[in-house]
């Protein structure tokens, strides 16, 4: 399964990328990830242990996630219920505009671990993360002064 999800946000991609980073504060905002543990926090890497729950699809996983702020952050499984994944947040600065958020994932859960219902479940919530973090901006964030945007409007989706 792979999702590509692409944004233009009249925040810095700073402000974006720190909202991201933030793993510890996933679940005040995204409905589906019911706890969040952060395990290790470097310039170069952030690690931490996920809860989710959808329906009747419950998994733990742990990522470990190389990062150069404030320009892109890999999502990779150190332990979890997938044969595959692999997430990556791009962000692109457009001058005094705000910026572009990409997220790309692409993942397999493990043999058998998943009925058709509960692999449904996983596309909505895998699905709705760039809204979730739109969502979020927009409480949390200050829109830059020369967006071209008004404050509140929504952002600008891309093709892809």
């Amino acid at each position: 399964m792979e999702i590509r999800r692409s944004v233009l946000v009249p925040y810095s991609a700073e402000a974006m990328f720190d909202l991201i980073e933030q793993a510890e504060c996933y679940p005040s905002f995204l409905p589906w990830c019911t706890a969040a543990e952060i395990i290790e926090r470097s310039d170069d890497c952030v690690a931490a242990r996920l809860e989710f729950s959808y329906a009747r699809l419950r998994f733990t996983m742990h990522t470990r996630n190389p990062k150069r702020r404030p320009e892109w952050l890999q999502v990779r499984l150190v332990e979890g219920p997938f044969r595959h994944f692999h997430g990556d947040w791009r962000l692109v600065p457009l001058a005094d505009q705000g910026c572009r958020v990409a997220f790309d994932l692409a993942y397999q859960f493990s043999e058998g671990v998943v009925d058709q219902v509960a692999s449904a479940a996983l596309g909505r919530i895998f699905g709705s993360v760039m809204e979730a973090f739109v969502k979020r901006a927009e409480a949390t964030l200050t829109p830059l002064v020369a967006t071209g945007q008004a404050a509140g409007a929504p952002p600008t989706p891309l093709p892809g």
